[in-house]
C-alpha cells in the first residue's frame, strides 16, 4: 500500500473517531464533568502520554523561527478548538454539532485563499454561499421553530471551532513537512495545556471521581487515547502526504458516522430542519470539490 494511501485510510480511520466520540462526549458531560473540565483532561492526559513516547522516538528539536508558528496552531487546534467545542456540545446535540462540522472544508478553502493565495473560481464561491447558508440554517433553527430548549449558542461555538480547527489545518500544514508527529504534538499539547488550563482548573476540580461510573471512565479514557492522541497523531500523518483540503473533506463522513451512533444509543433525534440543512451544506461541499476537480482537469 503507497503512502498516500495509508494517509487517506489514517483519514479515515479520524473521521469514525470522531464521529462516535460527538455521541460519547455528550453522555459524560456535563453530568459527570463539566466541559472545560473535560478538556483538561484530555489535553493532560494527551500531553502526558506524547511526552511519554517522545522518550522512546525519534527527536527533532523545534527552530526558534518556528516556535510562534507552532503556538498559533496550539491557539487554533487545542485552545479555541477544544474550548469552543466541548462548550458547545454539551449545549447542543451530537447531530448538530457533526452536521455544522461540515463547514469545515469550506473555512479551510476559504483559509487557503486568503492566506496560501489560492484563486477561488465562481462555482467556488457558489458552493461556499450554499454552504454557509445551510450552517446558519442549522444553528438558527436546527431544534425547530416549536422547540422548547435553543441549541443556538452551542451551535455558534461548534461553528466557531470548525472555523478553528481550520485554521490549524492551514497553520500546521508546513510544520508537518519538516519534523517528526511527536516531536511536534508533544509542544502542541504543551502549549496547549497552558492555554486552556486556566479555563476549567476548577471545574477539572470539581469532578467527583468516586461518584463516576465505570462506563463513564471508559468513555473519559475513549476521548484521551482515540479521540486525542490517535486522531492528532493519524491528523498529522495524513497532513505529510495530503493537502489540508483534503484532509478536511474526510469531515464529511463525521456526520453520517455520528447520526448513525447517536440514533443507534438513542441520544438524539432528526428533523426536517437538519435534514434540510445537511443537505444544503453536502451542496456547497459537492460544488467546491466538483470546482477543484474541474480546475485540476483544466491544468492538466
Amino acid at each position: 500500500m503507497s503512502s498516500k494511501n495509508i494517509a487517506l485510510l489514517a483519514a479515515f480511520v479520524v473521521a469514525i473517531i470522531y464521529g462516535v466520540s460527538y455521541t460519547v462526549a455528550k453522555e459524560v458531560m456535563p453530568m459527570y464533568i463539566k466541559p472545560y473540565g473535560l478538556i483538561v483532561i484530555r489535553v493532560l492526559g494527551a500531553c502526558i502520554v506524547f511526552w511519554g513516547l517522545s522518550l522512546f522516538m525519534e527527536k527533532k528539536r523545534i527552530e526558534q523561527k518556528d516556535i510562534p508558528r507552532l503556538m498559533l496552531a496550539a491557539l487554533f487546534g487545542v485552545g479555541i478548538n477544544m474550548l469552543s467545542f466541548y462548550k458547545g456540545l454539551s449545549m447542543t446535540t451530537p447531530i448538530n454539532a457533526a452536521v455544522l462540522m461540515l463547514s469545515t472544508p469550506i473555512i479551510v478553502l476559504i483559509l487557503a485563499a486568503l492566506i496560501l493565495k489560492e484563486r477561488i473560481t465562481p462555482l467556488k464561491f457558489i458552493g461556499v454561499f450554499i454552504g454557509l447558508i445551510g450552517a446558519v440554517l442549522l444553528i438558527a433553527y436546527g431544534q425547530g421553530l416549536s422547540a422548547e430548549r435553543s441549541t443556538f449558542k452551542g451551535d455558534l461555538l461548534v461553528f466557531i471551532n470548525a472555523t478553528s480547527y481550520g485554521g490549524y489545518l492551514i497553520v500546521i500544514k508546513k510544520l508537518t513537512n519538516k519534523y517528526p508527529a511527536v516531536s511536534l504534538i508533544k509542544w502542541l499539547y504543551l502549549f496547549g495545556l497552558i492555554i486552556v488550563l486556566p479555563f476549567g482548573f476548577n471545574e477539572f476540580l470539581d469532578v467527583q471521581w468516586s461518584e463516576m461510573p465505570a462506563s463513564i471512565y471508559l468513555r473519559v479514557a475513549f476521548i484521551v487515547v482515540f479521540t486525542t492522541v490517535c486522531t492528532y497523531l493519524f491528523n498529522l500523518f495524513a497532513l505529510k502526504q495530503l493537502k489540508p483540503t483534503t484532509l478536511s473533506s474526510f469531515i464529511y463522513l463525521q456526520p453520517v458516522i455520528a447520526t448513525g451512533y447517536a440514533l443507534f444509543v438513542g441520544s438524539d433525534t432528526l428533523n426536517p430542519t437538519k435534514i434540510v440543512a445537511t443537505l444544503l451544506i453536502f451542496l456547497g461541499v459537492y460544488l467546491v470539490t466538483k470546482s477543484n476537480s474541474t480546475l485540476r482537469v483544466q491544468k492538466a
